[in-house]
């Protein structure tokens, strides 16, 4: 379902796997600390409306594949400020729809991959749009999609990118792509508009809690061990990276850190859950040393629609890995059927 720029085991003391948060009691109290600034709901209708005024119809291009079971199509579509975002369209082969379909956003680092990679949900019977990631794409699997704005200093990565300001932020347009998504993708003959799913893991995850914040045409929402969630906490129990970037950052620029957390406020997964009402399934590890698990518990503490909710006991941030992805497909068959 997601991969993380460096996947990290879980951590451990004289061998023996440990928790990385409180213990599972206090998780299931837990709804997080951070608030929305007066202006987020604003903010967002803004740059959506601002985007779509630019958006071009979505180009579909037939790619040639070695594959006897799945189609494949190169799609470029309009993201945040008109900008042209790639993704693979996956269907099963021969279909003509109109098809559920699932939305699919990459862990952090990396980008839309292979044209013959990711064949599950296609596989399974699903239209499937995998979005490609601006600006990431050059770690784990490879990108095609620039990040064209400037920034200002940062740290490697792209969490502190543009991070003085919302309107300047790197997540302001990568979240704007993600929701764009979804309305390029119900331009499809192939799709059918009523039953249109967004899933991710990780900054994936994120992406699909946010989506859900934003939209009120979603069938399902699958959000896997989900980054970008809960900033003040987050910032403060774990040292892993991505969220050590900004860490990094406010060492070096430590009169910035209002700013900073002001601007992480408008991208917080949270803030998202407590708008989003499509039926949710959202999963976390304990031994998750990249997203802690509190902030996991508290999007979901704070979704406003029906959310279930699978905890993985003994993992870290692969969370529960193929088992995971299997409940995803079989949830959102339940919801698209």
């Amino acid at each position: 379902m997601h991969r993380a720029s460096r996947p990290r085991a879980p951590l451990r003391r004289y061998g023996v796997p440990v928790l990385t948060d409180v213990p599972l009691d206090q998780l299931r109290a837990y709804r997080g600390v951070q608030t929305a600034p007066d202006d987020f709901d604003e903010f967002w209708q803004r740059t959506l409306a601002d985007s779509r005024a630019v958006a071009a119809p979505p180009v579909v291009s037939p790619v040639a594949t070695p594959l006897t079971t799945v189609d494949v199509a190169d799609v470029t579509f309009s993201g945040f400020a008109g900008d042209p975002v790639k993704a693979w369209l996956r269907t099963p082969a021969g279909a003509t729809g109109p098809l559920p379909t699932v939305v699919q956003y990459v862990g952090y680092g990396g980008g839309r991959g292979h044209a013959v990679e990711n064949l599950l949900w296609a596989s399974s019977g699903f239209a499937h749009l995998y979005v490609d990631t601006r600006g990431q794409g050059a770690g784990w699997s490879r990108g095609d999609t620039p990040d064209p704005h400037p920034a200002g200093p940062q740290v490697p990565g792209v969490m502190t990118r543009g991070i003085l300001d919302p309107e300047t932020y790197y997540y302001r347009r990568y979240l704007t792509d993600a929701v764009l998504a979804v309305d390029a993708v119900k331009q499809l003959g192939v799709v059918d508009p009523e039953r249109v799913a967004v899933a991710g893991g990780s900054q994936g995850g994120g992406a699909a809690l946010a989506v859900a914040g934003l939209r009120d045409d979603l069938a399902a929402v699958v959000s896997r061990v989900p980054f970008l969630c809960d900033f003040p906490r987050a910032l403060l129990v774990t040292d892993a990276y991505p969220y050590r970037e900004v860490v990094d950052y406010l060492s070096t620029h430590r009169h910035h850190a209002d700013a900073v957390m002001r601007t992480l406020s408008y991208v917080d997964g949270t803030l998202f859950a407590e708008r989003a009402t499509a039926p949710a399934s959202i999963s976390v590890a304990l031994m998750d040393a990249t997203c802690p698990p509190a902030t996991v518990f508290a999007a979901h503490a704070r979704y406003a629609g029906d959310a279930e909710l699978t905890v993985w006991q003994h993992n870290g941030h692969e969370g529960g890995g193929v088992d995971d992805d299997v409940a995803a497909v079989e949830f959102v068959r339940r919801c698209t059927t």
